[in-house]
């Protein structure tokens, strides 16, 4: 397993020193592995396809200019990576908490990052995005600061020491905001009767 691991961690520093010299074969690799899930994460926290897009690309931008940074030895690449989107998002999202706009959230249902279930029906595929949306509904309904800890912990699935590392917050309180928004997103579903319990 160990072995494993730092083959992956070879195969990151080699494409980012790939990178760093000019090869647009290795940017893309990098690019194409991460960006679903980094517009996932975006699309958490903004609830907007476009918004998530522009954030995804941000990302992708301070990244690029950031590669210099990248140290194999402090970690492999997907947490290095997903560590400075988290940041970017996290800091735009507060960023738009205390400058709110008046957007409402876009439909995510074919977009390119989105992913298709694999042999359900047609009826099943269209309530499945119903309930996506239905939920991330729910969680726009949260407070800003329950709602990152349940995103972070619950969709991102960190554990809480990265939580405290990226949010700067004692564990504890970690802890509480996560039970706190997952019993309050709870009550907001079963008020909008997506789920019955």
């Amino acid at each position: 397993m160990e072995a494993a691991k730092s083959g992956a961690e070879i195969n990151g520093a080699e494409l980012v020193r790939r990178a760093r010299l000019g090869d647009g074969s290795a940017w893309e690799d990098v690019v194409t592995t991460f960006s679903r899930r980094i517009f996932n994460l975006a699309y958490r926290f903004t609830s907007s396809v476009e918004a998530a897009e522009d954030l995804t690309q941000e990302v992708f931008i301070r990244v690029y200019r950031s590669l210099d940074q990248y140290d194999a030895k402090q970690g492999d690449l997907a947490n290095w990576l997903m560590r400075l989107a988290r940041n970017l998002i996290i800091d735009d999202y507060r960023h738009r908490q205390r400058n709110p706009q008046n957007s409402m959230a876009d439909a995510v249902d074919d977009h390119h990052y989105h992913l298709r279930a694999v042999g359900n029906s047609a009826h099943r595929e269209m309530e499945r995005k119903e309930l996506a949306a239905q939920v991330q509904e729910g969680i726009d309904k949260l407070p800003e600061d329950l709602r990152t800890c349940v995103i972070l912990r619950d969709i991102e699935e960190l554990t809480y020491q990265e939580i405290v590392d990226v949010l700067k917050i004692p564990e504890g309180t970690v802890k509480s905001r996560i039970n706190r928004g997952r019993i309050e997103l709870a009550k907001i579903l079963r008020r909008m009767r997506v789920v019955t319990i």
